[in-house]
């Protein structure tokens, strides 16, 4: 199996919590592979870890066969990353913004120029090309990341809840162009909140609970018998309900 990102054992320990705990993820090249998990699983870590953001605890990661701790630049170059917590410099355009990307990879002029037309056109940020990224909404900023992590033709892309926050028609145009990346026999590894949009989006899914990966598989495995949501459910357990309820929510008040 050509496998885009293959970790052994990846682990995480920060005063003695291990955040995440001797993962071990298979990820085929050219799929769209959703990392899905509760608030606190560890999804956030690990994606630093598999992006260079974070140095692990024990462990190895080979994006592309390659050992990510010795070939960490080489691999950078090869990968595009939206963190959750988006970096982006404030006081810049999106068109300066998107030409620093291009130059912090040594692309040639001309290319940037294209690709970068092209980008803030497809995210439908071509317009007011002087307004500075200060004023951008959220969801314009979430674009304006994607289109950094596009710009140097990534094969691989990483995205840590890009959807959170959006609004739908900044939604759609970003679903729009995840499309077009995995079309091209790209591979994108997403987490994500929203299990309608990962149903909708991903071949493969794995599931991190407290640390360690409950499930990895097809997406098509894991919605045979039931909805995504289901079998998230299922896989990293459904909190007991408190019996009594909210007893103001349920008293009735006569007029």
């Amino acid at each position: 199996m050509d496998y885009c990102i293959e970790t052994k054992d990846l682990s995480r320990e920060f005063n003695g919590f291990w955040a995440v705990n001797q993962l071990n993820l298979q990820v085929e090249r050219g799929c769209f592979y959703g990392f899905l998990g509760p608030n606190g699983a560890g999804k956030s870590t690990t994606i630093k870890m598999l992006t260079g953001l974070l140095a692990s605890s024990g462990g190895s990661v080979h994006i592309f066969g390659q050992d990510l701790a010795t070939d960490g630049i080489a691999i950078k170059k090869r990968i595009g990353v939206v963190p959750e917590d988006l970096c982006v410099f404030e006081n810049l355009t999106a068109h300066e913004y998107l030409t620093f990307i291009g130059r912090m990879y040594g692309m040639d002029k001309k290319v940037i120029g294209d690709r970068r037309e092209e980008l803030l056109h497809l995210m439908e940020l071509h317009e007011n090309p002087k307004t500075l990224i200060l004023e951008f909404s959220n969801g314009m900023r979430k674009k304006l990341a994607v289109a950094a992590a596009l710009i140097h033709d990534p094969e691989l892309l990483f995205l840590d809840e890009p959807f959170e926050g959006m609004d739908a028609i900044a939604a759609r145009t970003l679903r729009k162009v995840l499309d077009v990346f995995i079309q091209r026999d790209s591979t994108v590894f997403l987490t994500s909140h929203i299990l309608d949009i990962v149903e909708r989006l991903c071949t493969h899914v794995g599931i991190i609970h407290e640390g360690a990966l409950i499930t990895q598989s097809p997406i098509a495995d894991l919605t045979k018998e039931g909805s995504l949501e289901s079998a998230f459910i299922d896989a990293v357990g459904n909190p007991e309900e408190n019996e009594g309820g909210l007893s103001w929510l349920s008293e009735t008040t006569e007029c």
